[in-house]
């Protein structure tokens, strides 16, 4: 299945060799190919992140994207690329968010009415590990694996919890899809500030203590807020053109750029 990121990068791409772009030069901001394309700017900065991985493009956080010289070091080596998954195999990282937002509110919301003692202590355990890999990571200003890794116990008990094998296999899966991503790895690596990660733990709490009253509509809707703050955070975050860029735009349900 051809994926929208990756016709807007081969459009972009296309351009930059028409128009007679050259190493160094800027090229538009995000806002201005979302106008032109008609399309969110998730779409295209999932699309620069492509160029960025094949080498086309280099993006500097707070300034902009700019043409590469061909065949410039930024771009993978021959044995790195090798372990790049071909375009068609990789989803573009809020691409990969929405699916587990639809995904994974359901599976909350199931959850909920048959959650056990036994998973709510595990739960809150893991948030407990969570909130203390979480301060140490962020105390040494480096993010280790651990926050990461509890994070994803987190949900993927949750999907447990659930008591249906099909649904915790989606689950899963979609983590997995996200771990083996180059995409998603290259958008983490704009990121400095991990602090975020703190507000991340208040969301949690919220969906442990609907899963407590087994409020499956409560879970369902605490589990969807959080992931739609995982998304704008993320977004935000990795913004390389407007450090100021008005996030309201992208909470209001990633539409197109208007302004």
């Amino acid at each position: 299945m051809r994926r929208q990121y990756q016709t807007i990068g081969e459009q972009i791409g296309q351009q930059i060799d028409r128009d007679g772009y050259r190493p160094g030069d800027r090229l538009p901001t995000e806002r201005e190919y979302a106008e032109r394309f008609d399309v969110s700017r998730t779409v295209v900065r999932e699309a620069f992140i492509m160029l960025e991985l094949a080498g086309r493009v280099e993006v500097r956080k707070g300034s902009g994207t700019y043409v590469c010289p061909p065949g410039d070091h930024r771009g993978p080596t021959p044995a790195a690329a090798q372990a790049i998954p071909a375009p068609a195999e990789d989803i573009g990282p809020f691409e990969l968010l929405r699916a587990r937002q639809i995904v994974e509110s359901a599976v909350a919301a199931a959850a909920a009415e048959l959650v056990t003692p036994g998973d709510i202590r595990a739960l809150s355990t893991l948030l407990a590990e969570e909130r203390r890999a979480i301060e140490t990571s962020i105390g040494g200003q480096e993010l280790t694996n651990a926050p990461d890794q509890a994070d994803r116990a987190f949900h993927l008990l949750i999907a447990r919890a659930s008591q249906n094998t099909l649904l915790e296999d989606a689950v899963n899966r979609l983590w997995e899809q996200r771990d083996r991503s180059p995409m998603w790895r290259r958008l983490h690596g704009r990121i400095m500030d991990f602090s975020y990660r703190r507000s991340w733990l208040d969301d949690h709490d919220r969906i442990l203590a609907s899963l407590k009253k087994r409020d499956s509509t409560g879970a369902h809707k605490a589990m969807w807020d959080h992931i739609e703050h995982v998304m704008h955070t993320l977004f935000t975050h990795s913004d390389t053109d407007d450090p100021s860029f008005d996030g309201y735009l992208f909470t209001r349900g990633l539409e197109r750029s208007s302004s």
